[in-house]
C-alpha cells in the first residue's frame, strides 16, 4: 500500500474508510464484482471481528465504517483478494478494455502483478464521537442520493442505509442509532 498521511493510530475507534478503482473505473456497475467485497467484508466480519458500522458501494469506490484491532491488514486482504477475484472475472468474460486500463495503471516498481485494479489506501478517518459518526453515517448513506442514482438512501441496494430504518441488507452492521 501506499504512503498516507492518513494512519490508524486507536484501534478501539471506528474510522471512515474509502478504496476507489484506478482511474475511477465503474466495475462496480457488474453486480458479481460488487459481491466479492461483501463477500471479502463478510469473511473479516466473522474471522477477524471487523465491527461495520455503515458502508455503501457506488459505483468505482466504496465506503466503509469500520472498527478492528489491524485496520491496515484487514484492508490490504480485501483489496488483494477482490483484486484477484475482479481479474478472474474481467477475463473469464473477456473485458479487455477493462484489463488493458487496469495493466496500464500499473506502477512502475510492482513486479508481483501485472495490473493495478485498486488506488493505493484506503484514507482511513478516525471517528472519535457519537456526533461525528452519525455524521459519517449520514455521508455514507447518502452517497448515492448525491449522485443522482436514488431518492433515499434506503432505495440503494448496496448500503446499510436500510439497516438504520429496521430493515435489513447484505451485510451485518453494528447500528449505533
Amino acid at each position: 500500500m501506499g504512503r498516507s498521511r492518513y494512519k490508524q493510530h486507536e484501534p478501539w475507534y471506528p474510522y471512515l474508510l474509502t478504496s476507489s478503482f484506478v482511474h475511477g473505473l465503474p466495475l462496480f456497475s457488474k453486480p458479481e464484482i460488487v459481491n466479492f467485497v461483501i463477500e471479502a467484508i463478510k469473511h473479516h466480519q466473522y474471522k477477524n471481528d471487523l465491527k461495520v458500522y455503515a458502508w455503501c458501494v457506488m459505483e468505482n469506490h466504496f465506503h466503509l465504517i469500520a472498527e478492528q484491532e489491524d485496520l491496515k491488514t484487514c484492508m490490504q486482504s480485501i483489496k488483494s483478494y477482490t483484486a484477484k477475484q475482479i481479474l478472474d472475472f474481467l477475463r473469464s468474460k473477456n473485458y479487455q478494455l477493462y484489463l488493458k486500463q487496469l495493466a496500464f495503471s500499473r506502477k512502475r516498481g510492482k513486479k508481483e502483478s501485472v495490473f493495478q485494479v485498486w488506488q493505493e489506501g484506503y484514507h482511513p478517518k478516525q471517528i472519535s464521537t457519537e456526533k461525528i459518526l452519525n455524521q459519517k453515517i449520514n455521508y455514507v448513506h447518502f452517497n448515492p442520493v448525491k449522485r443522482g442514482y436514488v431518492d433515499k438512501p434506503e432505495d440503494w441496494r448496496y448500503s446499510s442505509a436500510r439497516d438504520y430504518l429496521g430493515g435489513s441488507g447484505l451485510l451485518d452492521i453494528q447500528r449505533i442509532i
